[in-house]
């Protein structure tokens, strides 16, 4: 379900049955991401190559996903994952 507010934000809420405790595989328990938009594909891409180039973990895209989102998401140092998108 997606909350949407006023200026356009918009938060994701749901459960699933299949969460289980790894950041880097499945779906983690509690907290699972955060997105940013970052208004183009470009600004995907070159973030995306910034934060490869800088060593922290990527762990998927740039891709369009089945929901229809331009995505990457990488690693915060703590394994949180991060969701780049247009």
């Amino acid at each position: 379900m997606f909350l949407t507010f006023p200026d356009g934000a918009r938060l994701e809420v749901g459960s699933r049955e299949d969460l289980n405790k790894h950041h880097e595989t499945g779906y983690p328990l509690g907290y699972m991401h955060i997105a940013m938009s970052l208004g183009s594909k470009d600004k995907v891409d070159d973030l995306t190559k910034e934060i490869d180039a800088a060593g922290y973990k990527h762990l998927s895209g740039p891709r369009t996903t089945g929901d229809g989102y331009y995505e990457s998401v990488v690693c915060d140092p703590e394994g949180n994952q991060i969701e780049l998108t247009v």
